[in-house]
């Protein structure tokens, strides 16, 4: 597959070459003040992104599931009784990994490609007198089905149910692309990593954890030491790290911030929505239905596209990748082969979007789906075309 197409997978994403270049640094010693200059302004980048003026960060060395681990360990215990809706193969994974923790989770199943049930949790919630369900967990980008969920409709519920549960928020695709606001919302933990949204390689973990989390932590019996946020927290507050530091990453997670502040992140959640925009102009061109039930839960970074029946998805990806060396994703769990997704976030643009759609097209008319070949093109132009951003908004030309 040739390096220099671009990806259209959730992540990975690609990686600008400003950033690539920045990783490349030399080694330094992590005791060192000079590491300190990198360490405050990374963590003071990320709370901006995140929003929070109260909170905490934590940046571990791992993808977005240790930064999940490390929520889970340091603020729960096991047999604490924890309360997750499962709408995707990530949402899935974050009850599997509460349970390899010996949590005991209610699990509220909800129909692939709708989003987080706000009315359920408040249900559950408020039948929970004792307050036994100490945390709900929440995808907010469901990457499997091109789905966003209602995070305040959440915080909605919880406050309705004047309830004291920790409220984790997955944000590890949305995070960085779309807006994500911790202190507003009531998150505890938000969850995230380097390889999406900041367009960075895996290697960083990034947590935020409210005041209500932090104070939940010492209780906390779950196992943990590599992942503590204790010794996380105590280092960072002095200019260290508890152990080797991902320097790399951290270096060009400095970069990223400078780069997404200088864009101003309200022009990029509008490039992610304008992008996604056309995208989705592409599909109905093309006849085909988006996984997301209802267009109030398009993500703005991933589209799951249903295929017709009759159709394997799967061998729209591969043939994308023999033939024509493009990475699309592949359909997960319950929606294996039934959808395929494309990526729209990180380092993403409108031409490099249509490549990403001129490709499908090619795809799907080698592969004899019913479609127009140069259809979804000419909608994603037509949108781009009459499209651009005011004051960080995607707006029409005619406005």
């Amino acid at each position: 597959m040739s390096d220099q197409n671009p990806l259209f997978i959730p992540g990975p994403t690609n990686i600008p070459e400003k950033l690539r270049r920045a990783v490349d640094v030399p080694s330094m010693d992590h005791r060192s003040d000079q590491f300190a200059t990198i360490l405050k302004p990374v963590i003071d980048g990320v709370k901006a992104v995140l929003k929070t003026r109260s909170g905490e960060v934590v940046i571990f060395p791992a993808s977005g599931t240790g930064g999940w681990e490390a929520a889970i360990t340091n603020t729960l215990s096991p047999g604490d009784k924890v309360l997750s809706a499962r709408y995707g193969m990530f949402s899935h994974r974050w009850i599997d990994l509460c349970q390899r923790h010996g949590l005991d989770v209610d699990i509220i199943d909800e129909e692939w490609g709708n989003g987080v049930p706000a009315d359920r949790i408040e249900e559950a919630l408020t039948a929970d007198r004792q307050h036994a369900i100490k945390a709900v967990l929440v995808t907010h980008n469901e990457t499997a089905t091109g789905v966003r969920s209602d995070i305040a409709a959440v915080r909605r519920a919880l406050d309705a149910a004047a309830h004291p549960a920790l409220l984790y928020v997955d944000g590890v695709s949305s995070i960085a692309s779309m807006d994500f606001r911790m202190d507003e919302w009531g998150v505890d933990l938000a969850v995230t990593g380097s390889q999406k949204g900041f367009m960075l390689p895996t290697g960083a973990a990034i947590v935020g954890i409210s005041q209500k989390a932090l104070s939940a932590m010492e209780e906390a019996r779950c196992a943990r030491c590599y992942f503590d946020f204790r010794d996380m927290l105590s280092t960072n507050a002095t200019g260290g790290f508890p152990y080797t530091p991902p320097l790399n990453i951290l270096s060009a997670l400095q970069v990223s911030l400078e780069m997404l502040q200088e864009e101003g992140l309200p022009n990029v959640f509008a490039r992610h929505h304008r992008i996604a925009e056309g995208v989705r102009a592409a599909i109905g061109a093309w006849g085909l239905k988006i996984c997301a039930k209802n267009p109030r839960l398009y993500s703005e970074t991933v589209t799951a596209i249903c295929v017709p029946p009759g159709f394997d998805s799967n061998k729209i990806v591969s043939h994308a990748a023999d033939k024509y060396g493009v990475a699309f994703g592949v359909g997960l769990g319950e929606v294996a082969g039934k959808v395929f997704r494309i990526g729209h976030l990180g380092s993403m643009t409108d031409v490099m979007a249509l490549s990403g759609i001129a490709t499908a097209e090619m795809v799907m008319a080698d592969l004899d789906y019913p479609i127009n070949l140069g259809s979804g093109v000419a909608a994603a132009q037509d949108y781009y075309r009459n499209t651009r951003h005011v004051g960080g908004v995607g707006t029409s030309r005619a406005a």
